[in-house]
């Protein structure tokens, strides 16, 4: 037989640490999972967890941007374009009869589908964009009103920024137990006690916003909730901005 010199302790601690790493690669690849101590630290590994987050990232996300007439047309763009370069499927529709809407500034819309047409259908996430009057009639527009408590009721994502986190949101009771919405004294006041001065706010399954400047941090942080945060650090950087 060899004649092998007894090791030192932590040579056989060392050696005793990479086996139960090699073990643990070994069981991963096998079962998909493991929890394992090397080098004094606990670590899990999840082969199941890592494509639970690849699926998260090709997944095509329905979104909804209902839009009115006199609707801020910067914070309706930010939307649709940031969620669109996420790989979201994005759909405007219009909840003022026609499908061409002329926005807060003049500019006009032509919108996808009629809201009419848009209700039956499961939207990941309803995006309201601000403005006024046309948070106003956001607010009052039937259809719209039933598809956001279904949303809420639901569990799924809720969204508004500008004057809506207030005129239709807090109108409608959707809104949680904080938010944010533009800074003018008469809309904090219908936001209450919960209102925050932050770009974007968080609650639950409902996001707000305060206004045109915060547009991109709002649908980053739509991105960030459907498709994790890497994402929306990602697009963040390509479009060198800054997330909330």
């Amino acid at each position: 037989p060899l004649d092998i010199p007894p090791q030192p302790p932590v040579v056989m601690a060392k050696r005793r640490g990479l086996h139960r790493l090699l073990l643990a690669t070994v069981v991963v690849t096998l079962v998909g999972e493991c929890a394992f101590t090397f080098a004094g630290r606990r670590f899990v590994t999840s082969s199941a967890g890592r494509r639970n987050v690849e699926l998260r990232a090709e997944k095509k996300y329905r979104v909804l941007v209902p839009i009115a007439e006199d609707s801020e047309e910067i914070e309706t763009a930010c939307i649709t374009d940031v969620l669109t370069r996420a790989g979201a499927d994005v759909t405007v529709a219009s909840c003022s009869g026609d499908l061409q809407v002329r926005m807060s500034r003049g500019l006009k819309v032509v919108a996808d589908k009629d809201i009419k047409d848009c209700k039956g259908e499961t939207w990941d996430v309803i995006a309201l964009p601000g403005g006024m009057p046309g948070a106003e009639h956001l607010r009052d527009n039937q259809v719209l009103e039933e598809m956001l408590k279904d949303q809420k009721s639901s569990g799924r994502v809720t969204a508004a920024v500008c004057a809506s986190p207030a005129v239709v949101f807090a109108h409608h009771g959707l809104l949680e137990s904080s938010a944010t919405c533009y800074p003018a004294p008469k809309f904090k006041e219908l936001v209450g006690s919960g209102w925050k001065d932050a770009k974007a706010v968080v609650d639950g399954n409902v996001i707000t916003s305060q206004g045109p400047g915060t547009s991109l941090q709002f649908a980053l942080k739509i991105v960030e909730e459907i498709y994790g945060e890497a994402k929306a650090q990602e697009l963040a950087e390509q479009m060198v901005t800054n997330r909330a």
